[in-house]
C-alpha cells in the first residue's frame, strides 16, 4: 500500500472516529444548543491528535470536512423540511447502520444550532476532489455525473470528465 493510500485510509478512519466522538459527547451533554457542536468537534479533533490517529494538519482538514457535511445536512433539513435520508439521497439500507446513527444524531444537534443562530450557508461548490465526505451523493458540477458514497470516503476526480468540483445532490421532494 502506498503512503498516499495509507494517508487516505487514515483520514477516512479519522472522519468516522470524529463522528463517533461528536455523537458521544453531544449525547452526554443533552439537548442544549449553542456552541456545543463546535466545542465537541474541537474536542474530537484534539483527541484524534492526542491518540496519534491523525496529525494536526490531517485532524484540522478532517474536522473542516466533517463540519461542512454537518452544516450541509442541517441546512437542507431546515430549509427544505426534508429528512436526513433525503439529504443522503439513498436508501438507509445502503448506509452502514453505525455511521448513520452517529451522523444523524450529530447532524440533528447541528440543525438545532442552525435554528438557534439562523445562519445562511451556500453549499454550492463546497466539495472538491481529495476531500473526505460522509455518506450520500455528490454531483459533478462539470458534467452531472453522480458519485454515491455508502460511507465516509475520499472524493475522487469525476470518472466521466475528471472534474474536481461537486455539490451535494438531494432526493427530490415527493410533496
Amino acid at each position: 500500500m502506498s503512503d498516499n493510500e495509507e494517508k487516505r485510509q487514515r483520514e477516512v478512519h479519522g472522519y468516522e472516529r470524529m463522528v463517533e466522538r461528536l455523537r458521544d459527547r453531544l449525547e452526554s451533554t443533552g439537548e442544549r444548543v449553542g456552541n456545543s457542536v463546535r466545542e465537541a468537534l474541537d474536542t474530537a479533533r484534539e483527541t484524534s491528535v492526542e491518540l496519534g490517529e491523525l496529525t494536526r494538519d490531517e485532524a484540522d482538514r478532517v474536522a473542516q470536512w466533517l463540519q461542512r457535511d454537518l452544516e450541509d445536512a442541517a441546512a437542507y433539513v431546515e430549509k427544505a423540511r426534508g429528512t436526513y435520508s433525503d439529504w443522503l439521497y439513498m436508501d438507509l439500507q445502503l448506509v452502514e447502520n453505525w455511521i448513520w446513527d452517529r451522523f444523524s444524531s450529530v447532524a440533528d444537534q447541528t440543525r438545532l444550532e442552525w435554528q438557534a443562530f439562523n445562519r445562511e450557508l451556500t453549499a454550492a461548490s463546497r466539495y472538491h476532489t481529495g476531500e473526505i465526505t460522509g455518506p450520500g451523493v455528490l454531483e459533478c458540477r462539470e458534467c452531472g455525473e453522480r458519485l454515491h458514497f455508502g460511507r465516509a470516503g475520499h472524493i475522487p476526480p469525476c470518472p466521466r470528465c475528471h472534474g474536481s468540483r461537486f455539490e451535494r445532490t438531494v432526493r427530490p421532494s415527493t410533496d
